[in-house]
Parts: C-alpha cells; sequence; structure tokens
C-alpha cells in the first residue's frame, strides 16, 4: 500500500485556496458531518477545547471514513514532541502548531514530526498511521506527506515571519487573530484597524517569502476579503459558533411567531 497523498499539504504548496472550518464540539459525529460539508479542510481542535487523544482518534476516523475532499488538521495544545507524536501515531496528516514565536521554535515543530537522523519523532511498528504496516515505505516517507502549519500570534513573532517562513519543512504560515489582536492591546477586538493592519503585514510577509498564509474569522465578509487579498487557507466559522447562533435564530423565530 502507498503513502495517501495529504491533499491539503499538496494545495497549499500549489497555492490553490482552501476552505476551512474549526471542530471545537469534541464529536465523531460532529467530524462526520463537517467531513461532508464540503470543506476542504477542518482543524479538530485539541488547545481551546476539551478533546483527548481517544477523541480526536474518533473524529479522525469519522472525517477519514467519509470525507471525500476534505483534509483533517489537529491542532495540539502546544509545541511538544510529546503531544505531536501521538497525534501523528493516530494518522493526523497535518499538524497546526500554537504560538510559535521564532524560527528555533518552528524547527522544532518540524523535528517533532520527523524520524531520525531528520528529527526526534519516536518510532513505532505498526501504528494506525501507517494503515497498521500496511503501508510498507511508511518510516522512509512519512515527512513528505505530514503537514506543518506553525501559528504566529504575537507582534514579535509577526516581525520574524521571514525567518520563520524559511524554516525547512514548515508548509504554511498562519496567523492567530485572537491572540494577535491581545498582544496588540485590543483583547477581544480583531476588527481593530491596528490588528487588521498587524494581520496585513503579516500576509505581505509571507507572501514575500513565497509561504502560503492562513487565519480563521467567524465573519463572511472578512473572510471573503481575506482570500482576495492574498491568504491561500482561510477558516470561515467555528463549529459551535455556527450551532449557537443557528439554534438562537431558530428559537427567536418561533418565540416571535407565539408573540414572546
Amino acid at each position: 500500500m502507498q503513502m495517501p497523498v495529504n491533499a491539503f499539504k499538496r494545495a497549499l504548496k500549489e497555492g490553490r485556496p482552501q476552505i476551512g472550518l474549526w471542530s471545537m464540539l469534541c464529536s465523531n459525529i460532529v467530524a462526520e458531518i463537517l467531513a461532508t460539508a464540503g470543506f476542504d479542510w477542518v482543524v479538530i481542535d485539541t488547545e481551546h477545547s476539551p478533546n483527548e487523544l481517544p477523541m480526536v482518534l474518533q473524529q479522525l476516523q469519522a472525517m477519514q471514513a467519509v470525507g471525500k475532499t476534505v483534509t483533517p488538521v489537529v491542532r495540539p495544545a502546544w509545541n511538544d514532541p510529546v503531544l505531536i507524536k501521538r497525534f501523528l501515531d493516530i494518522g493526523a496528516p497535518n499538524l497546526l502548531l500554537p504560538f510559535v514565536q521564532s524560527a528555533e521554535e518552528a524547527s522544532r515543530a518540524v523535528t517533532g514530526t520527523r524520524y531520525p537522523p531528520h528529527g526526534i519523532r519516536g518510532v513505532a511498528g505498526a501504528q494506525r498511521a501507517s494503515h497498521y504496516g500496511l503501508v510498507s515505505d511508511y518510516h522512509a516517507n512519512a515527512h513528505n506527506e505530514i503537514g506543518v502549519i506553525v501559528q504566529v500570534e504575537t507582534r514579535a513573532a509577526l516581525e520574524r515571519i521571514p525567518e520563520i517562513a524559511k524554516v525547512d519543512g514548515v508548509d504554511g504560515i498562519f496567523i492567530g487573530p485572537s491572540d494577535l489582536a491581545a498582544d496588540l492591546g485590543h483583547l477581544g477586538n480583531n476588527g481593530h484597524a491596528e490588528v487588521q493592519a498587524a494581520i496585513s503585514k503579516g500576509l505581505e510577509l509571507c507572501k514575500a517569502e513565497g509561504k502560503p498564509c492562513g487565519i480563521l474569522t467567524l465573519n463572511e465578509e472578512d473572510a471573503r476579503r481575506y482570500f482576495d487579498a492574498g491568504f491561500t487557507f482561510v477558516a470561515v466559522g467555528v463549529d459551535q459558533a455556527v450551532l449557537a447562533r443557528s439554534v438562537r435564530d431558530l428559537a427567536k423565530r418561533f418565540r416571535s411567531h407565539l408573540g414572546r
């Protein structure tokens, strides 16, 4: 059996725009639904949601069983080689590593995904990632299909994008708008002019280095603007926000119908 092709990683390399969604509901049923919705990539988040390894495994299984076009991206809680190793072994094809502040930290993220002599990933014999040993050349070729995205979330990290982008093995840079806003003194106000200017600067720095740039927004107008500006991969919503908004609107309409 050949190594499965990482469609998301390939699309980033080719500069093809990719529509994404954030998943924080920690449910394999939700993951199954999202996998058939038409997104190119879906983040299974463990940094800001109560997601643990067995739950992530169930979501990967659900998504990969039915998704024909979607590629999962797992966000570990931290840029930690132990977490990286565990998520890779259960078959995460892409990792989004939070709060990367420098080229050194970006390099650490990459080495966590590589087997020796190119990295420090621990070697397991027949884990899910290798289809339990069916992929005969897995250990030699895994790095070719593992996507590594690093998050830039502070003013200091933004300034270091040219150095971070040059790290071999970094497939894309993701600008974290909420933490960037907080670092700039505008907590909870991602739309502030200073924050948006910083985001634009980050995008231009990525473009200058030829590195795909991504971002998350819950605002559809902003998402369209980001794509038009040149972001390659944009997450256009969060599953729990979509659910909350939909059910509240539904209840509001029927309360209005009953005069309540």
